[in-house]
Parts: C-alpha cells; sequence; structure tokens
C-alpha cells in the first residue's frame, strides 16, 4: 500500500517509523514532514491547511491511504474530504472531530452519557464569566472552548489569575478558540491518558500513558503541549482500566453513534484518577503528542493493519499486542517555548543516537544540507526502553546529554513520580 501522514510533528515522525515496518506497506509519503521523517519516509511540501490541496497530493502520488496526525486538521475536516475522494482515511469526520473541537460539545455529551467529568459553565461573554469565578471555589479551571495547541488551559490558583485567564481568552489570546469559555471545578487527583482505536461502533483499548504539560522541572511553570511522557502508566491499574472503559469509553462510542456522528479513528481520554475513580479531563480526537512516541516503540503489532481496520469498519476480533518494557519520552524545546522563541539553530549529535533502546523522535526540525536545525516549539523527542520507568529515564537522560544544542532546553524530571513509586516499593521489600 501506499500511504500518507499528513504532519510535521514528532507524533507524526512516530507513526511513520512504526507504519514503515508494516508488511503491508510499499511507499510511505509525510506532508510536509520533518528533518526526522525524511529518514523513513519521502518528504512531500503541502499546505495542509488546505483540504484540496491534501486530496490533489494523495492523488498525485496514488495514495492508498491517508493517516492524519494533527488535530486542526481533524476539526476542519480532512477525512471527510479525503473519504470524498474515495480514498481510505484514518481520521474522524468533522462532526466528531467535536470532541476535541468543542469542549462544551464534550461536556454537554457528558451530561447526557452520565459520563464523570468536572462541574462546569460555558460563557460567550467577559462579564458574566468574570463574575462567575468571583463567586467559584478555587482552584477553578478556566479552558478556551476551541482548539488552541495545548496551550488554553489555565489552573486558576487565586481570583487574580482566574480573571486574567478569563480576559485572555475573551481578548484574543487564543484566537477564535477563545470566543467561548467553559469554566469547570478543579478535580483533585493525578492524570493519566488512555487510547482506543474505534470503527464506529467497535472499540479497541490500546495503553495508557502519563505525560507532563508543564515546561519546567517540579511540573512548574506554564502549560505546554507536552514536555514528556512515558508508558505504561501503572497508576492506571486494571480495575481503573476497566472502569474507564465501561464508564467512559463505552457511554462516549455508543452516544455518538446515537447522535448519528460515530467516531471512527483513535480516542485519547484525557483523565484524572479521584479519590471516587477516573474523571474525564477532555477528550482528543488523534493521538497524543508526545505519547504517541512511547506508545508506537511499546506496540508489537502491524500499526498499519490497526489504522486500516479502523478506518474500514474492521476491528471486531482484531487484538493489540504489547512490548512488556517502559518506553519514556524526553521533549527539547526551543529556549523560550512555549512563548515567542527563535528558529534556525544547530543540532549537533542527534543523528547518532539510535540504537536498539532508543530513537529520537523528530517535531520541529529541518535539514539544510549536513546541518540539522530547530524550527518550531518543540523540536526532539528523545524516547528510550528500559525494564522500568526509572531505567528508561536513565537512557533517556543520557542521550540528551549527548545532543549538542545551547538554545535548547529540556526536563530532568520526567517520570518523576513513577520513579519514586518505584524506588518506595523497593525500599519496602
Amino acid at each position: 500500500m501506499r500511504v500518507l501522514v499528513v504532519g510535521s510533528g514528532g507524533r507524526e515522525h512516530a507513526l511513520a517509523w512504526k507504519l514503515a515496518q508494516s508488511a503491508r506497506l510499499t511507499e510511505l509519503f509525510v506532508a510536509p514532514g520533518n528533518g526526522g521523517t525524511a529518514k523513513v519516509a519521502t518528504n512531500l511540501a503541502c499546505d495542509i491547511t488546505d483540504n484540496e490541496a491534501v486530496v490533489a497530493l494523495a492523488r498525485a502520488h496514488q495514495i492508498d491511504f491517508v493517516v492524519v496526525g494533527p488535530d486542526a486538521q481533524v476539526v476542519q475536516g480532512l477525512g471527510d474530504a479525503v473519504r470524498a475522494a474515495g480514498i481510505d482515511c484514518f481520521c474522524p469526520s468533522a462532526a466528531a472531530g467535536q470532541l476535541e473541537g468543542s469542549k462544551s460539545f464534550t461536556k454537554a455529551l457528558c451530561d447526557e452519557m452520565g459520563i464523570p467529568t468536572a462541574a462546569y459553565r460555558r460563557f460567550e461573554t467577559l462579564h458574566p464569566a468574570i463574575e462567575y469565578v468571583r463567586g467559584h471555589k478555587l482552584p477553578v479551571v478556566i479552558k478556551a472552548d476551541g482548539l488552541a495547541l495545548g496551550k488554553g488551559v489555565t489552573v486558576a490558583t487565586t481570583l487574580n489569575d482566574a480573571i486574567h485567564a478569563v480576559t485572555d481568552c475573551f481578548g484574543g489570546t487564543f484566537g477564535a478558540a477563545g470566543a467561548s469559555v467553559v469554566i469547570e471545578d478543579f478535580l483533585e487527583g493525578e492524570e493519566a491518558s488512555f487510547f482506543v482505536l474505534c470503527d464506529g461502533e467497535t472499540y479497541l483499548p490500546l495503553a495508557t500513558a502519563q505525560d507532563h504539560k508543564r515546561a519546567f522541572d517540579g511540573d512548574m511553570g506554564p502549560n505546554t503541549g507536552g514536555m514528556g511522557a512515558y508508558s505504561p502508566a501503572p497508576v492506571m491499574t486494571p480495575e481503573l482500566v476497566q472502569r474507564t472503559l465501561s464508564e467512559i469509553i463505552e457511554p462516549t462510542v455508543r452516544g455518538m453513534k446515537a447522535r448519528g456522528t460515530p467516531y471512527q479513528g483513535v480516542l485519547y481520554a484525557g483523565l484524572m484518577l479521584t479519590a471516587s475513580g477516573p474523571q474525564l479531563i477532555e477528550y482528543n480526537a488523534r493521538f497524543g503528542d508526545p505519547e504517541t512516541q512511547v506508545l508506537m516503540p511499546r506496540l508489537k503489532s502491524d500499526l498499519l493493519e490497526l489504522l486500516l481496520a479502523t478506518a474500514t469498519g474492521k476491528l471486531a476480533g482484531v487484538e493489540a499486542e504489547w512490548r512488556d518494557e517502559t518506553a519514556l519520552t524526553v521533549v527539547m524545546a526551543t529556549n523560550g517555548y512555549p512563548g515567542s522563541y527563535g528558529k534556525g539553530s544547530e543540532i549537533r549529535g542527534a543523528d547518532t543516537l539510535d540504537g536498539d533502546d532508543l530513537i529520537v523522535f523528530h517535531a520541529g526540525t529541518k535539514r539544510e544540507g549536513e546541518q540539522l536545525l530547530a524550527n518550531g516549539g518543540r523540536v526532539l523527542n528523545v524516547t528510550a526502553l528500559g525494564p522500568s520507568v526509572a531505567a528508561a529515564k536513565q537512557t533517556a537522560d543520557e542521550a540528551v546529554s549527548q545532543i549538542d544544542w545551547p538554545e535548547g532546553f529540556h526536563r530532568n524530571d520526567i517520570g518523576w513520580r513513577e520513579v519514586l513509586r518505584e524506588l518506595n516499593a523497593r525500599l519496602d521489600r
């Protein structure tokens, strides 16, 4: 099969890396790709914000199957456009993609289907929202209703922070995403990520992960798209997985089908593990980034087969096999991220690190001759496998130390919660 992956980030490099291992693959393309995807596929220049341009590209290269990576392309209906052109596509419809594209849409579905989630209110103007937070218990969570590249969420611990967050949303900081705002109760607990494939009716559980949203060590600093992750997340016990499936995933799939917008793609549930059980924080209608970078190295099954079964309604009876090892990724980002940052700085040493238990997935990179240059906020995902979180972390951290890039930064404590639990478990023995 001739396959096209749409996107340019670390998620797309990880997907392409895994798809390249499929026995069914004949040729792999990535549009537009990055400096890392060029190693496993042919990069194709394309304006992926233009659905018709992507369709034309797929036709020109006789593509059999399109895999859409980024959230913006899901919400803009790229999957619908590709399918309308007669090409199979792994991507939810725009209607189903509202699970990510509109937080109030998801909250309404939770209300309808009895899915556990934080209590909330939605606002379309500034002053009623400010009056609401003035009377709300702190902390309080402020969310831009639409897509904001992982940056439209503020956990406000003071009234001043809450007012600033609401004002930023309505003031245009997040563009159209902040035209309406969802304000919700703060949930106490530990976050985890859970992934399933769904073909509209059947769903296939994949794996768990835990990511790190804050920019700096100690979970400090602004929210980002993710500074690192590991999989599996042992905090997601078999009991919690089963509760997530029965209380969150199953009613979501059933509710979307009943609405006439069946969900077909990967469903990524961001969870808060509270004292009363798992609660849904949000849905993403695509693979996570950087979670994909720790899922793909652990996946033993043929990814192309799994995605095709999902896209063509043939998931029933399909299973996914996983390696027992832990995978952990450390994101290297450009100084200044998630705020303003420069581009074009040279990265040395990243191309010589890949091995049996180490993969460097590229995100915001480009190549100019022999040089590898930073071309984005999150730039590299240094991913390692090991028998424990601590072991995988050690391998990843050692690899990061060998990359010469003064203009970048990274967190040193990815996986810290589980490393501490592993240490305590050893001491208890």
